[in-house]
């Protein structure tokens, strides 16, 4: 009995006109239109449904090497952080060899960075700017680096310096 009444009362609501209105302010505050913020990079087809997934050529720069090389400077700077404030001696050798491998450390993470979401086949002259834009980027860090190292305090004097303050 309450199914039949409740049809009944929907249709005389929907039907007022109080009651459209309200459905047309409402949906002018929603949109169904997508709008992309970046429209998606062209398109094309390789071959055909039948072809195999090409698999690129082995090479022992990339892949595991690469990555034991990454984890390798990544393990490093946990001692090379350490040592100056453990030790109680700030010394200009290791001071070097932190920002060294840190240099390092940032510039092979921002590459992986490039090589991951800019694909070369996709946008090649993009990725060739992004490479160029990493590679001048790391040099003017590292002589940054090298100017503050000489010419200043150092990055562990200017981290004891901060941790004191």
């Amino acid at each position: 009995m309450a199914s039949i009444a409740r049809s009944s009362l929907l249709r005389q609501v929907a039907t007022k006109p109080a009651f459209q209105k309200s459905i047309i302010a409402r949906a002018a505050f929603h949109t169904t239109a997508k709008r992309d913020l970046l429209p998606p990079l062209p398109q094309r087809v390789v071959g055909t449904v039948n072809d195999a997934a090409p698999v690129p050529p082995p090479s022992p720069s990339h892949g595991s090497y690469h990555w034991t090389f990454d984890r390798l400077v990544a393990a490093s700077l946990i001692p090379l952080t350490v040592a100056p404030f453990a030790a109680g001696s700030l010394n200009p050798t290791m001071d070097a060899v932190l920002c060294a491998t840190l240099l390092i450390h940032s510039h092979t993470g921002f590459q992986n960075i490039i090589v991951d979401y800019v694909p070369q086949y996709r946008t090649p002259r993009a990725r060739k700017a992004a490479i160029w834009g990493l590679n001048a980027a790391t040099v003017v860090v590292g002589l940054a680096l090298y100017e503050y190292e000489t010419s200043d305090v150092g990055i562990t004097e200017t981290i004891k310096r901060l941790w004191k303050a």
